[in-house]
């Protein structure tokens, strides 16, 4: 049994791939992202941390794109480029468990809030309503300043200000599978809220919450960054921060065009790449989108 259910599994990755690489904006996306990660993993091993040290700088103030230093030099004389390869693993980081944490609350809620009926269902979806309004920057801006600066309270306030899109994505998707037949005769067998929820509701959702989280990762690190430009830092460099120091410091005042264009273009990049594996990972695991019925 259990060699059938990976034959299976497999043969479902197949499936997979085969209709993944028809996507060939997704690809793209998918090559960026790999390169990018594969970059932050590897920065400790090519890098060492002490160069983020000011004290330890060994280059002119805002010196332009040399040999010796290929993206030039911020404030400090550091290495833009060794700024942005130690950026990497914070902007990423964040964005990651941001997403993360943003999917499993909204996921929660959503599939609670359409397998529950009556007050259970309507106060998921006042709450959820409520955080809807809410201008989701300024709420993580003011978390993030009372529980204090560190990646952690950023996580967090990116996390729960951004979920509630997520549900009521959710909560309808859920709400079309209670629907279907096998649903009823699962209650009539005996099945519990646990069972169906979890057996039957998540499996059939999981596809959509898959492709929405890579796209709530690419809001994620726009959030990290802007909330990073903003001020609420992690105390470490991330491409946000980078941002803001070349604009408390004069950076395109004095010209130093590689300052501000490099951390930006990386910002765009990466969110771009996730927004293209985002839509091609629909455009893969909707059979609506395909053209494909069930």
């Amino acid at each position: 049994m259990t060699a059938i259910v990976w034959e299976r599994r497999k043969a479902g990755l197949g499936r997979f791939w085969q209709q993944f690489r028809k996507q060939r904006a997704g690809v793209v996306g998918a090559v960026i992202l790999g390169l990018a990660v594969v970059i932050a993993l590897l920065t400790p091993l090519i890098s060492d941390a002490s160069i983020m040290d000011v004290t330890k700088a060994t280059g002119k103030d805002m010196d332009p794109p040399s040999l010796d230093y290929l993206l030039g030099t911020d404030e400090s004389g550091r290495s833009v480029l060794q700024m942005l390869m130690w950026g990497s693993r914070v902007s990423l980081f964040i964005g990651f468990l941001a997403a993360l944490l943003s999917m499993v609350i909204g996921t929660v809620v959503g599939i609670a809030a359409g397998h529950f009926r009556g007050w259970m269902s309507a106060g998921l979806m006042r709450v959820t309503d409520w955080f809807l309004v809410l201008p989701s920057l300024v709420l993580a801006l003011v978390l993030s300043a009372i529980l204090g600066g560190s990646s952690f309270t950023i996580i967090l306030a990116i996390g729960v200000t951004s979920w509630a899109s997520t549900a009521r994505l959710i909560r309808a998707q859920t709400l079309a599978v209670e629907a279907r037949p096998y649903i009823e005769r699962s209650k009539a067998l005996g099945a519990g809220h646990w069972h169906i929820m979890t057996r039957h509701v998540l499996p059939n959702v999981a596809p959509l919450v898959l492709a929405n989280t890579t796209l709530q990762v690419a809001s994620a690190i726009v959030a990290e960054s802007t909330l990073a430009f903003l001020g609420a830092t992690t105390g470490s460099t991330s491409w946000g921060s980078m941002l803001r120091g070349a604009r408390d410091y004069g950076a395109l005042t004095n010209g130093a065009w590689w300052y501000i264009l490099s951390p930006g273009l990386c910002i765009v990049a990466v969110v771009l790449a996730f927004t293209l594996c985002g839509r091609a990972l629909e455009a893969v695991l909707n059979p609506r989108l395909r053209g494909v019925s069930r």
